[in-house]
């Protein structure tokens, strides 16, 4: 018998994967919750063979948990379901080396075959995902740009960014002037759009 652990904030959603897994002689469904930090805690605490986790949670994301889990050692496969094609997602997903990386709107029964098929050592992304990703524009800017990007989207005045990436006012000028030239944009809002559009940022 397998041991799964999910952990899906919408409750319904929830309840129903609960119910379809466990109706699976070989699965069974030990506990379950809406919260990321929560699901960390019980996860550690009962250690099951197989966490299914959904990408955006309250407190904790389910990528966020990946990586504890991955840091910890724990010997867990991973299943992370999203309804976002986002290349900076799915960059993340393989960075701690999750297991499975599919969508919310695939049929049950393609979820239950993953959760074989990782148990056997393989892994398993959805051909949509993979399909979305390799078509969005390869990501131009720098990890210092991406910052930069970062503090864009959160409407911060100028000099309130340039205080906090440690830069002066007119560096910060020279990197937004770069992001706008390398995305082809003219405004710091279409910069933003292109990068969310490609899925550079969330």
């Amino acid at each position: 018998m397998t041991t799964l652990f999910l952990a899906e904030d919408q409750i319904m959603l929830n309840t129903t994967l609960t119910t379809i897994l466990n109706l699976e002689d070989d699965f069974d469904v030990i506990a379950s919750t809406a919260d990321g930090k929560e699901a960390l805690e019980k996860i550690r605490k009962l250690q099951p063979e197989v966490v299914i986790l959904d990408i955006e949670m309250p407190q904790l994301t389910g990528l966020e948990v990946a990586k504890e889990i991955r840091s910890a050692g724990l010997p867990i496969k991973i299943i992370i379901l999203t309804t976002f094609a986002r290349e900076c997602y799915f960059q993340e997903a393989v960075e701690y080396n999750v297991d499975a990386y599919l969508l919310k709107d695939s049929p049950s029964d393609y979820l239950v075959a993953s959760i074989h098929q990782i148990l056997t050592g393989n892994r398993v992304f959805s051909p949509e995902l993979v399909t979305s990703v390799l078509r969005a524009e390869k990501n131009p800017l720098t990890k210092r740009e991406m910052s930069v990007l970062a503090g864009l989207q959160t409407g911060a005045s100028t000099a309130k960014m340039a205080e906090e990436l440690f830069l002066s006012e007119g560096t910060l000028r020279n990197y937004i002037s770069s992001i706008l030239s390398k995305t082809g944009t003219h405004s710091r809002i279409e910069a933003i759009n292109i990068a969310k559009k490609n899925g550079w940022i969330a």
